[in-house]
């Protein structure tokens, strides 16, 4: 199939974008790398009536560091961000997730902040920022406003942001003294959405463990330091919260069973 009919913008600055997108309001769509949204178009999925193109937007391609976060920009790639040569200083999780992501034609084109306003569940991005309990900020020609990632996801590609918003950019913060990180996820092959993914942070006084790809929103949990069958307990408990259920792809039973070995896997990396 192919997209039925609509405008097409090219912002030239964000303000540009902005008022288009209060202009458009419902029927009004962003389109930066383009990697979720043209699949969602060619299949009649969305039927917007313009698109706002925010590609060439140069003030919107930024990856930066600002008060101990990189924040990274709409228009910023995938693939700038993760071939940027202090990533895995400034935020190993973040450096961890990006080879599984797809392939490396898609994180060429495909944006950070894309992958984040698309929200799937199965999605390395959403589910690192709620990780690390990053920031999305939302803009319009109205305002500014920041949301916690956890406040941001609200469902299966369902976010917070109101229809004349841009996501402007997400903010990872940057690498706690101390901590230390694990990543992990298993799908049918290599660049394929994850049926399971976990991500961690290791502290000498806590674990906290996100996953996802089983509910409908990445889910992040924290304990103390706990170890050995504490610690087991506490991630089966984990995987019972999630409320896996029977797809196509693999049973619930079999997600609750790769939440807890690769839970497990990613936090004793990360120790």
């Amino acid at each position: 199939m192919k997209p039925s009919a609509f405008d097409y913008l090219r912002a030239e600055t964000t303000q540009h974008a902005l008022e288009a997108l209060a202009r458009g309001g419902e029927g009004a769509r962003v389109l930066a790398g383009g990697q979720s949204l043209m699949a969602v178009l060619n299949m009649r999925l969305a039927q917007p009536q313009l698109l706002v193109d925010i590609s060439r937007t140069a003030e919107l391609n930024t990856v930066r560091v600002e008060n101990a976060h990189l924040v990274v920009g709409a228009a910023a790639t995938q693939g700038g961000v993760e071939w940027r040569s202090t990533l895995a200083d400034e935020v190993p999780l973040l450096a961890m997730a990006f080879p599984h992501i797809s392939h490396f034609q898609i994180r060429n084109r495909g944006t950070v902040c894309g992958s984040v306003a698309h929200a799937d569940p199965s999605a390395e991005l959403p589910l690192v920022l709620t990780a690390l309990g990053g920031e999305v900020v939302l803009r319009s020609a109205r305002q500014r406003r920041v949301l916690p990632a956890a406040g941001f996801f609200q469902g299966m590609l369902m976010t917070a942001r109101e229809p004349d918003e841009l996501v402007e950019a997400v903010r990872f913060p940057l690498r706690r003294p101390g901590a230390r990180y694990g990543f992990a996820e298993f799908s049918a092959r290599h660049g394929d959405f994850a049926l399971v993914a976990c991500a961690a942070t290791v502290t000498d006084n806590a674990i906290a463990l996100a996953v996802g790809g089983v509910a409908d929103r990445p889910v992040l949990e924290t304990w103390p330091r706990l170890r050995g069958e504490d610690l087991a307990q506490a991630i089966n408990d984990f995987s019972w919260k999630l409320g896996a259920q029977d797809d196509a792809h693999i049973s619930a039973q079999y997600r609750r069973h790769l939440v807890r070995q690769l839970g497990m896997r990613v936090i004793e990396e990360a120790k």
